[in-house]
């Protein structure tokens, strides 16, 4: 086990009080709107990469995603815990952040349909390179009454394909 104790990342939210005040819930969604915009701008440029077909430089951008996906779940989790102190003091506020996480989430649906294409397209390549290299080990063989004989499962080799970049 890790013998060092765990240090708080610095661009982790800090400890939430345990009887929030509006201004406490007002700071937290500026901070969730923060994290949003940033998530989302990391989000656009993955998905520019991978359109432009430059998957090592949207490789590059998972470690900060994954980060502020993290700080984004904690956030939305704690403004949960408070949406009735929000809906209470600052409606216009909740409206906004309704707003604000509408494009947000469009925006995602994009990205995860760009990443979807990249992924058939690259799955669909591999399984050309896969049926050409298996027709060329196959022996051109006929059965006595002209058909083109079955391959057996010997005549058949798996490709392997390395997934580093």
């Amino acid at each position: 086990m890790n013998q060092r104790p765990q240090q708080r990342s610095a661009s982790a939210p800090a400890a939430r009080p345990a009887h929030p005040t509006p201004p406490d819930v007002a700071r937290l969604a500026n901070e969730l709107t923060e994290v949003m915009s940033a998530l989302l701008a990391v989000v656009e440029q993955e998905t520019e990469f991978v359109r432009a077909g430059k998957i090592r430089e949207a490789i590059r951008l998972e470690t900060e995603k994954s980060e502020l996906s993290r700080r984004y779940m904690l956030a939305v989790e704690h403004l949960k815990s408070m949406q009735k102190m929000l809906t209470q003091t600052d409606p216009e506020l909740l409206a906004t952040l309704r707003r604000h996480h509408d494009t947000f989430r469009a925006m995602l649906q994009v990205n995860l349909t760009v990443l979807a294409t990249a992924h058939a397209v690259s799955e669909g390549i591999v399984r050309g390179v896969n049926a050409e290299v298996q027709r060329r080990n196959i022996p051109n063989t006929y059965t006595a009454n002209g058909q083109r004989a079955a391959p057996g499962p010997r005549n058949m080799r798996p490709i392997a394909v390395s997934r580093s970049l």
